[in-house]
């Protein structure tokens, strides 16, 4: 028996391997299997091309010893020479998988490669590790043995198949109040199933439980490792009502298989329902993350973005950058590029369910437009173009849904901007005092209705360069020049009026003056620039968001009635104050907006009910 000693930056790095890197023990399991699926790679390449070391059944057995409290990991791979493995078990971090590529002319096999870090995390779970071997090599077997501290010892050994066996002595478990922990859980059958199918399901060689070799634990073939021809969309659906638990078909399955400098496998789905805690912040976005078929994330948020939330499934990729435990990504290109491809991807296969199954898209972008809007808004518009085609909205002359796109086609030559209105419902905008002259004009408005909409058309801006305007804002004009000089006439002729209007009011409004979009209604309240009237209802129901308030403007229809009242009572400056404010709550109430002093509003109307005006 040879006795040996870790090299001291081994040893170092072993304490970390066991104690820091991994933060789940049973993440053992999944990297010794992989390196057992390593160790067959190599075996089924040599053997393309030298017949003498075939095997006709490459298989990874795991027994439980229950009495023994010990786990055994087989494999009939390409197994150790006394070499290999002083310079892969006793040397961190040195993999076999690189010399024996550089071995080779083509290196075009698929080989895992970490058997000399992801071995040490069996030490997590065990006080000693045994590593009985024979090589391809070589007609002796060794054995390897440490309880992972300072030493390890090898020497000859009994093994007469090619392969590896990996013994696991468990350690005991641990029972005191503050540091309850078991490890004999690794020793149920129904833990190391549950955890072969969490993390090596796809692992391309059987895996088989205590000597059972007519069930395989894990499915080998991984689904979208398959075929695009030999996938149906039954098999996707069934697929993604046991992996999502999900009693309904998916509203959309996405199979891609990406080849060339970019390589990828991914199933997407798009649920027909969100989940009750989709716009929860228990909520966690992301795909899986897989690479060669062996789990490594369960929710890899850098795969996509919140504006595509909803989309759940998964990714594996074969050349990304993992870090040494494996359960990180570095954040390297290779991510961002799968990332915007599947983005476009996704993009491009809800425009093909808009274009051609209208009523579908309308049934998901019920469920999720929320999600579109929210990703134009919090990306500050990096995702304009990416998004902007998917909207869609009400409008003022049907009660149905219009794209971006839509809206423009139809719109009059002469309109010049996208016009929008916003509020609680569509009867609320509708009955709006601002709609009269869009309705005489016979243009369409955009209806908007959700909170976040005028945020987002903030940083939208514009729509193939033609810019949204609010019919709320003090700036919308419609009115040809004829109107226009003929509203001009008439405030100066009125413009002592407005002025002690203007006064009474100055705490309340920034200006008052003559509408030019009224044609029925007798007052109306818009908004100047910055704050619109809309923000500040949103922005007032946020917690400590301030005292925002929106530049209010109260505008008057100089053709009504009321306006001649108010003109007969410019001399009774008690009157008209009591007027005014009763116009501007009036106004307030008309746009949804929630009165600060309900009482003085009650006040002039009780004034005006019992004429003592």
């Amino acid at each position: 028996m040879k006795k040996r000693k870790f090299k001291t930056e081994s040893e170092k790095l072993l304490h970390l391997m066991a104690h820091s890197i991994y933060t789940q023990k049973e993440i053992f399991l999944r990297e010794l299997i992989s390196n057992s699926s390593d160790a067959l790679d190599k075996r089924h390449f040599l053997a393309l091309t030298d017949e003498s070391i075939r095997e006709d059944n490459y298989q990874i057995v795991i027994s439980l010893l229950k009495e023994e409290r010990i786990l055994k990991i087989s494999d009939n791979g390409i197994g150790f020479t006394e070499e290999e493995l002083i310079n892969n078990l006793g040397m961190i971090a040195k993999s076999g998988s690189k010399e024996f590529l550089e071995g080779l002319e083509k290196n075009d096999t698929n080989i895992i490669g970490q058997f000399g870090v992801g071995f040490y995390s069996a030490f997590m779970v065990s006080e000693k590790v045994e590593v009985v071997t024979k090589s391809i090599k070589s007609e002796k077997a060794y054995k390897w043995a440490s309880n992972g501290v300072e030493t390890y010892t090898i020497q000859e050994a009994e093994k007469a198949e090619i392969g590896t066996d990996i013994f696991l002595y468990l350690k005991e478990d641990l029972k005191e109040e503050e540091n309850k922990e078991s490890f004999s859980i690794f020793l149920e059958d129904h833990e190391i199933k549950n955890l072969v199918k969490k993390y090596s399901n796809y692992i391309s060689y059987p895996i088989y439980l205590n000597d059972n070799l007519e069930e395989p634990l894990n499915e080998m073939t991984p689904l979208w490792k398959r075929s695009k021809k030999d996938i149906k969309e039954a098999d996707l659906k069934e697929f993604y009502k046991q992996k999502y638990y999900d009693s309904e078909d998916p509203l959309r399955s996405i199979h891609m298989s990406i080849e060339g400098l970019l390589e990828f496998d991914a199933l997407l789905f798009i649920p027909k329902k969100a989940p009750y805690n989709f716009y929860s912040e228990s909520f966690e976005k992301g795909l899986e993350l897989y690479s060669k078929g062996v789990f490594i994330q369960a929710n890899n948020k850098d795969l996509i973005g919140d504006h595509f939330k909803f989309v759940r499934g998964l990714v594996d990729s074969s050349d990304l950058s993992l870090n040494i435990s494996r359960e990180l990504l570095q954040q390297d290109r290779q991510l961002k590029r799968i990332s915007t491809t599947i983005e476009k991807r996704i993009k491009s296969e809800l425009l093909k369910m808009l274009n051609n199954e209208r009523e579908l898209y309308e049934t998901f972008y019920e469920e999720y437009k929320t999600v579109l809007k929210y990703g134009v808004y919090t990306s500050f518009g990096l995702k304009k173009e990416l998004l902007e085609d998917l909207l869609m909205f009400k409008t003022s002359k049907e009660d149905k849904y219009l794209t971006l796109k839509e809206y423009l086609d139809k719109k009059p030559e002469e309109q010049k901007e996208i016009y929008y209105a916003t509020g609680n419902s569509r009867a609320a905008i509708l009955n709006l005092p601002q709609m009269e002259i869009i309705k005489a004009k016979g243009y369409d408005v955009l209806l908007f209705t959700d909170e976040v909409d005028e945020f987002m058309i903030g940083i939208l801006n514009n729509y193939q360069d033609i810019p949204f305007k609010s019919i709320q804002t003090a700036d919308f004009d419609v009115l040809d020049e004829k109107e226009k000089a003929e509203l001009e006439t008439l405030s100066e002729e009125h413009k002592d009026l407005l002025e002690s209007l203007k006064e009474i009011l100055k705490e309340k409004v920034s200006d008052v003056r003559l509408s030019k979009r009224l044609k029925e209604a007798p007052v109306c309240i818009v908004s100047g620039e910055g704050v619109s009237l809309e923000m500040e209802k949103v922005l007032k129901q946020v917690p400590n968001a301030g005292n925002v308030k929106a530049d209010k403007i109260l505008e008057i229809n100089g053709d009504h009635k009321l306006f001649k009242v108010l003109n007969n009572l410019k001399d009774d400056q008690d009157a008209l104050k009591s007027y005014a404010n009763l116009l501007y709550h009036q106004a307030l109430l008309i746009e949804g907006i929630k009165l600060e002093n309900p009482q003085e509003y009650l006040d002039d109307v009780f004034k005006l009910m019992t004429k003592e005006l």
